[in-house]
Formats: C-alpha cells, structure tokens, sequence
C-alpha cells in the first residue's frame, strides 16, 4: 500500500476540511492507496502515521496572508527530532488553501508549507495542470481557476455556507492534486525500494515514536 497522510487545520465554517476530504477522494482513487486525513487538533494521535507515510499533504486556510497558528504550532513539533534526525527525508509533500479573497496572498501561505517540507527533507509536488479561466472562452467553473500551480489555490465566499462554497470546480481541482500526489507517491515509493540511497536510511521503516518528537532542547539533553 501507498500511504498518505493528510494534515489540515480547520475552523470558521470548515472550507478547508472540505478541500481535505477531496484531496483524499482524489488519493484514494489511485489503486492500493491508504489516506489518513489527520486535524492538526489530533496529531499526537498519530505520529506513528505520520512517520510511515509515504507522502504528507500540508492543508491550511490562509490567515492574514500566513498559515493558521494552530497549524504553524504543529509545524513547530517538527523543529527538534523531526527535522535534526532528517526522520522525513526524501517522503513526498504537497499543499493546499483556501481563503474569501480571490487573490488573498494564498500564494504566501503555499510558500510556507513549501518551505515546511524543504526543511524536513521532503519532496514538493506542484499542481500537474495550468491554470484556467484565462481567457474569454474560460469561465469560473475551469479546473484551477484561481491559477494555482506550487499546490490548490481555493475560494470560498464569506457570506456562503460550506455546501456552497468553495464551488465544484475547486473541489475537483482539490481531488485532481491529491491523485496526481498519489501517483507520484506510488511511483516514488517504489522506486526509493528499488533504488535506495545509501544515506535514505528510513526507506524500509518507519522511524520515530508514537508520542510527539522530541524537541530541539530535549535533544540537547539526551547522553
């Protein structure tokens, strides 16, 4: 199996949660896939998920042209063995947002979670089509209307309930992205058994623990 985690933090009227399950419907999709969806609220649940994914997916809304705090604090658990001990190197990572404006800096926000994955050694992969809605013959109801291409650039009317909004075709882009993840992850995965680097030293198991990585001080006060 091809296993997927997708970690999200989701609030207000649940728009992310929304792009998060069809992120999955698209994963799953994909033959001998298994996604976990994971609410950065129950992460310490599911470390041991985390650690045996082969790809992790990165979903937050964008909050003032950033990451959501709570989703920045999880991030911040990484800082420590996670990141120093390379235990996520070379695992596929992708993102997704979702915010009212149309433009809103969502693109700072997927910059983010880009440079979340680079600082945990993992590998970022892009949205696999172009952009639509580009010209008089596109229209709102285009795959990836919002033009999105490091991960999905989503839009949800403030005033709209979460059956409405974001509309079908960013659902669609959302469930595109997580199968085109899962395909790379697959095909990856693979290849990282067949072709093992000699520093890829988790490539057959999962490293790590089931309770929360250690941080960076408590690193420093192992023997």
């Amino acid at each position: 199996m091809t296993k997927i985690a997708i970690v999200y933090f989701s609030n207000f009227k649940g728009n992310t949660e929304t792009l998060a399950k069809a992120v999955q419907r698209g994963a799953e999709a994909v033959p001998g896939t298994e996604v976990t969806l994971i609410h950065t609220d129950a992460v310490d649940e599911h470390w041991l998920t985390l650690h045996a994914a082969d790809a992790i997916i990165f979903g937050s809304p964008t909050y003032i042209g950033s990451v959501a705090a709570k989703f920045k604090e999880f991030i911040e658990k990484l800082a420590g063995e996670v990141w120093l001990q390379r235990l996520w190197v070379n695992k596929i990572a992708g993102g997704f947002t979702v915010s009212a404006g149309r433009g809103g800096d969502k693109l700072a926000c997927l910059q983010q979670l880009a440079i979340f994955a680079a600082q945990m050694g993992m590998i970022w992969v892009p949205m696999r089509i172009t952009g639509g809605n580009y010209s008089t013959q596109g229209s709102e109801a285009d795959l990836n209307r919002m033009a999105g291409y490091l991960g999905v650039m989503a839009q949800a009317n403030i005033d709209e309930p979460p059956e409405l909004a974001p509309p079908p075709s960013d659902i669609q882009t959302a469930e595109l992205h997580g199968n085109h993840i899962a395909h790379v992850a697959r095909q990856f995965a693979h290849g990282r058994k067949a072709l093992a680097a000699d520093y890829d030293t988790y490539a057959d198991q999962a490293p790590g623990s089931a309770s929360a990585p250690l941080s960076l001080p408590e690193l420093l006060e192992q023997p």
